[in-house]
Protein backbone atom coordinates (compact mmCIF):
# COMPACT_ATOMS: atom_id res chain seq x y z
CA UNK A 1 0.00 0.00 0.00
CA UNK A 2 2.88 2.40 0.69
CA UNK A 3 3.85 2.00 -2.95
CA UNK A 4 0.37 3.07 -4.06
CA UNK A 5 0.38 6.01 -1.67
CA UNK A 6 3.76 7.15 -2.99
CA UNK A 7 2.39 7.06 -6.54
CA UNK A 8 -0.53 9.23 -5.51
CA UNK A 9 1.66 11.65 -3.62
CA UNK A 10 4.15 12.06 -6.44
CA UNK A 11 6.18 15.20 -6.03
CA UNK A 12 6.10 18.24 -8.27
CA UNK A 13 2.90 19.51 -6.64
CA UNK A 14 2.05 22.86 -8.15
CA UNK A 15 -0.99 25.08 -8.11
CA UNK A 16 -2.72 27.22 -10.66
CA UNK A 17 -1.05 30.33 -9.24
CA UNK A 18 2.53 29.02 -9.30
CA UNK A 19 4.62 29.23 -12.43
CA UNK A 20 6.37 26.07 -13.65
CA UNK A 21 10.02 26.04 -12.66
CA UNK A 22 12.41 25.55 -15.58
CA UNK A 23 14.31 22.27 -15.57
CA UNK A 24 18.05 22.01 -16.04
CA UNK A 25 17.41 21.78 -19.80
CA UNK A 26 15.62 25.13 -19.76
CA UNK A 27 12.22 23.52 -20.47
CA UNK A 28 9.38 24.35 -18.12
CA UNK A 29 8.83 21.63 -15.55
CA UNK A 30 5.73 19.44 -15.78
CA UNK A 31 2.90 21.30 -14.01
CA UNK A 32 -0.79 20.82 -13.30
CA UNK A 33 -3.48 23.44 -12.66
CA UNK A 34 -7.21 23.55 -12.01
CA UNK A 35 -9.91 26.21 -12.01
CA UNK A 36 -12.18 23.82 -10.06
CA UNK A 37 -10.02 22.98 -7.05
CA UNK A 38 -7.23 24.97 -5.41
CA UNK A 39 -3.94 23.46 -4.27
CA UNK A 40 -3.79 23.38 -0.48
CA UNK A 41 -7.34 24.66 -0.02
CA UNK A 42 -10.60 23.12 1.18
CA UNK A 43 -13.28 22.53 -1.45
CA UNK A 44 -15.36 25.70 -1.65
CA UNK A 45 -18.59 23.96 -2.70
CA UNK A 46 -20.11 20.47 -2.78
CA UNK A 47 -19.97 20.41 -6.61
CA UNK A 48 -17.06 17.91 -6.69
CA UNK A 49 -18.16 15.89 -3.63
CA UNK A 50 -19.61 12.37 -4.02
CA UNK A 51 -23.38 12.19 -4.50
CA UNK A 52 -24.09 9.04 -2.44
CA UNK A 53 -23.62 7.74 1.12
CA UNK A 54 -25.03 10.97 2.57
CA UNK A 55 -22.27 13.16 1.15
CA UNK A 56 -24.72 15.47 -0.64
CA UNK A 57 -22.48 16.51 -3.52
CA UNK A 58 -23.00 16.73 -7.27
CA UNK A 59 -20.10 14.35 -8.09
CA UNK A 60 -18.79 16.51 -10.95
CA UNK A 61 -15.20 15.80 -11.98
CA UNK A 62 -12.91 18.85 -11.69
CA UNK A 63 -11.39 20.76 -14.57
CA UNK A 64 -7.68 20.03 -14.89
CA UNK A 65 -4.95 21.17 -17.27
CA UNK A 66 -1.25 20.49 -17.56
CA UNK A 67 1.85 21.75 -19.33
CA UNK A 68 5.58 21.12 -19.66
CA UNK A 69 5.41 17.36 -20.26
CA UNK A 70 8.79 15.71 -20.72
CA UNK A 71 10.11 14.74 -24.13
CA UNK A 72 8.97 11.24 -24.97
CA UNK A 73 5.47 11.64 -23.52
CA UNK A 74 3.12 9.44 -25.56
CA UNK A 75 -0.02 9.63 -23.39
CA UNK A 76 -1.30 10.78 -19.99
CA UNK A 77 -3.12 9.32 -17.01
CA UNK A 78 -5.06 11.20 -14.35
CA UNK A 79 -5.64 9.91 -10.82
CA UNK A 80 -7.37 11.17 -7.68
CA UNK A 81 -6.23 9.51 -4.45
CA UNK A 82 -7.10 10.08 -0.77
CA UNK A 83 -4.08 8.92 1.29
CA UNK A 84 -5.96 9.54 4.58
CA UNK A 85 -8.75 7.03 3.95
CA UNK A 86 -8.93 3.57 5.50
CA UNK A 87 -6.53 4.42 8.33
CA UNK A 88 -3.83 5.56 5.92
CA UNK A 89 -4.23 2.76 3.35
CA UNK A 90 -5.82 5.22 0.96
CA UNK A 91 -8.73 5.29 -1.46
CA UNK A 92 -8.75 5.74 -5.25
CA UNK A 93 -11.46 8.15 -6.42
CA UNK A 94 -10.57 8.46 -10.11
CA UNK A 95 -8.28 6.81 -12.62
CA UNK A 96 -8.10 7.72 -16.31
CA UNK A 97 -5.58 6.28 -18.78
CA UNK A 98 -4.76 6.52 -22.47
CA UNK A 99 -5.33 10.26 -22.74
CA UNK A 100 -3.65 11.19 -26.05
CA UNK A 101 -0.39 13.15 -25.84
CA UNK A 102 -2.00 15.99 -27.82
CA UNK A 103 -4.52 16.60 -24.99
CA UNK A 104 -3.55 18.93 -22.13
CA UNK A 105 -6.94 19.61 -20.55
CA UNK A 106 -10.00 17.83 -19.18
CA UNK A 107 -13.09 19.99 -18.84
CA UNK A 108 -15.11 20.10 -15.65
CA UNK A 109 -17.60 17.23 -15.75
CA UNK A 110 -15.64 15.29 -18.40
CA UNK A 111 -15.91 12.00 -16.50
CA UNK A 112 -18.41 9.62 -18.03
CA UNK A 113 -19.19 11.42 -21.26
CA UNK A 114 -16.61 14.08 -22.10
CA UNK A 115 -13.37 12.15 -22.24
CA UNK A 116 -11.01 12.48 -25.20
CA UNK A 117 -11.15 9.75 -27.85
CA UNK A 118 -9.20 6.71 -26.68
CA UNK A 119 -9.21 7.63 -22.98
CA UNK A 120 -10.47 4.99 -20.56
CA UNK A 121 -11.76 5.42 -17.01
CA UNK A 122 -10.92 2.59 -14.65
CA UNK A 123 -12.86 1.25 -11.71
CA UNK A 124 -12.33 3.14 -8.45
CA UNK A 125 -12.35 1.85 -4.87
CA UNK A 126 -16.10 2.58 -4.89
CA UNK A 127 -16.37 -0.36 -7.32
CA UNK A 128 -17.52 1.68 -10.30
CA UNK A 129 -15.65 3.37 -13.15
CA UNK A 130 -15.35 7.12 -13.51
CA UNK A 131 -15.00 10.00 -11.10
CA UNK A 132 -16.24 9.42 -7.55
CA UNK A 133 -15.75 12.56 -5.47
CA UNK A 134 -14.63 13.02 -1.88
CA UNK A 135 -16.80 11.41 0.81
CA UNK A 136 -14.87 10.85 4.04
CA UNK A 137 -16.72 9.47 7.05
CA UNK A 138 -18.33 12.14 9.25
CA UNK A 139 -15.99 13.21 12.03
CA UNK A 140 -12.93 11.65 10.34
CA UNK A 141 -11.21 15.01 10.04
CA UNK A 142 -9.89 16.73 6.96
CA UNK A 143 -8.76 14.43 4.14
CA UNK A 144 -6.21 15.29 1.45
CA UNK A 145 -7.16 14.57 -2.17
CA UNK A 146 -4.18 14.28 -4.51
CA UNK A 147 -5.09 15.03 -8.13
CA UNK A 148 -2.21 13.90 -10.33
CA UNK A 149 -1.43 13.94 -14.04
CA UNK A 150 1.12 11.33 -15.12
CA UNK A 151 3.09 11.73 -18.37
CA UNK A 152 3.53 8.23 -19.78
CA UNK A 153 6.06 6.75 -22.19
CA UNK A 154 3.43 4.45 -23.74
CA UNK A 155 0.58 5.37 -26.09
CA UNK A 156 -1.79 2.92 -24.44
CA UNK A 157 -1.94 0.95 -21.20
CA UNK A 158 -3.97 -2.26 -20.98
CA UNK A 159 -6.26 -0.85 -18.30
CA UNK A 160 -9.99 -1.47 -18.46
CA UNK A 161 -13.00 -1.29 -16.16
CA UNK A 162 -12.47 -4.88 -15.00
CA UNK A 163 -8.89 -4.30 -13.80
CA UNK A 164 -8.50 -3.76 -10.04
CA UNK A 165 -7.54 -0.14 -9.32
CA UNK A 166 -4.32 -1.15 -7.55
CA UNK A 167 -3.13 -2.94 -10.71
CA UNK A 168 -4.04 0.06 -12.85
CA UNK A 169 -2.10 2.35 -10.50
CA UNK A 170 0.95 0.11 -10.75
CA UNK A 171 0.74 0.09 -14.55
CA UNK A 172 0.73 3.89 -14.49
CA UNK A 173 3.68 4.01 -12.11
CA UNK A 174 5.66 1.58 -14.23
CA UNK A 175 5.30 3.77 -17.36
CA UNK A 176 5.42 7.28 -15.84
CA UNK A 177 8.07 9.65 -17.14
CA UNK A 178 6.91 12.41 -14.77
CA UNK A 179 3.99 13.30 -12.53
CA UNK A 180 2.54 16.61 -11.37
CA UNK A 181 0.01 16.97 -8.56
CA UNK A 182 -2.13 19.36 -6.62
CA UNK A 183 -3.80 18.55 -3.33
CA UNK A 184 -7.16 19.83 -2.12
CA UNK A 185 -8.92 19.18 1.19
CA UNK A 186 -12.35 18.07 2.30
CA UNK A 187 -13.88 16.79 5.52
CA UNK A 188 -17.29 16.23 7.08
CA UNK A 189 -17.63 17.21 10.71
CA UNK A 190 -21.01 15.58 11.32
CA UNK A 191 -23.47 13.47 9.37
CA UNK A 192 -24.75 15.54 6.47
Amino acid sequence: MALLASLALAANAVSETRQPVPSASGRAAFAVASRSVADGARLATLRHVYDKHGCGGANVSPEISWSGAPIGTRSYAVTLFDPDARAGKGWWHWIVVNIPASVTHLAEGASGHGMPDGAAEGTTDFGTPGYQGPCPPPGDGMHHYVLTVHALGETSLPVDRAMPVAEAALAIRDHALASASLTFLYGRHTAE
